[in-house]
């Protein structure tokens, strides 16, 4: 028994798993984090183009 704990406790293969998620939270962390900022600043870009085509007169 004294055997298949040590066995147990040297074995790390799941270690690589828990890196793989913690990396790929941090990854979609960022993604959400950038996807807001563009967001938020093409909403200002479109609303700065209507109002400025909105003011043009044609010809």
């Amino acid at each position: 028994m004294m055997k298949l704990i040590k066995n147990f406790k040297k074995n790390e293969s799941g270690a690589v798993t828990v890196d793989w998620v913690v990396l790929t939270a941090a990854v979609v962390g960022l993604a959400v984090a950038a996807y807001s900022s563009i967001e938020t600043g093409a909403s200002n870009l479109t609303s700065n183009t209507a109002t400025y085509l909105g003011a043009v007169k044609p010809g």
